[in-house]
Parts: structure tokens; C-alpha cells; sequence
């Protein structure tokens, strides 16, 4: 199993996940989140929580089969990208293991 992170642009999760969850993918995380990095955005995002940050993105996750990665990763890239600088990054990482809280079941994904 893999886990897709992708750092997104916040306007294109509703696009993004609505094609993922066209393709079969279901279950995701999303959550808000700030940034900072190279980019120098002249509609820089101001934070309230933290004075160092300078954008806004979108955090989305998702734990697939091995052999869908390339599916997810050209779906949110497809759906995400605007051809500008700051459209985001995905990471795919190993998962080792699941457990489901409810029952302990380990590798219980469905």
C-alpha cells in the first residue's frame, strides 16, 4: 500500500476530488494548510496563525493499492495543475501497516 500527500491549490479540491472519487477513490483526507517556499506570489496570503507562512494550500491524502499511484497522481495532477508556479507537490510514501480503530484489524482498508 502507498499513501499519496499532495499539496494542492484550495480552488482545485472540489475538481480534484470529485474526479478521484469518479475513478473508485473514496476514502481521503482533507485538511487546510499553510506554506512557504520559493515561490513569491504577488497575491501573497496573509496568515493569522503564522507570521513565516505565505500560502494557502490544500492538504489531501490517500492510502491506495501499489498499483493505482499512478492513477491518483495523474488524476490530482490533471485536475490540479493551472500551468503557473505553485500548483503544489505530491508525495507518495510507503505504508507499512493499517489497523482500523474500531475492530484493530491490521491492512483493514475496506
Amino acid at each position: 500500500m502507498k499513501e499519496v500527500k499532495a499539496f494542492i491549490r484550495p480552488n482545485k479540491v472540489d475538481d480534484i476530488v470529485h474526479h478521484l472519487k469518479d475513478a473508485g477513490f473514496e476514502n481521503m483526507t482533507i485538511s487546510s494548510a499553510e506554506g512557504t517556499g520559493k515561490l513569491q506570489d504577488e497575491d501573497a496570503f496573509v496568515s493569522q496563525k503564522f507570521s513565516i507562512t505565505e500560502s494557502e494550500v490544500a492538504k489531501l491524502e490517500l492510502v491506495v493499492d501499489k498499483n493505482d499511484v499512478d492513477k491518483v497522481v495523474q488524476i490530482i495532477s490533471e485536475q490540479g495543475k493551472t500551468l503557473n508556479p505553485g500548483d503544489g507537490l505530491i508525495y507518495v510514501s510507503d505504508v507499512e501497516k493499517v489497523y482500523r480503530v474500531k475492530k484493530g484489524l491490521e491492512n483493514g482498508m475496506k
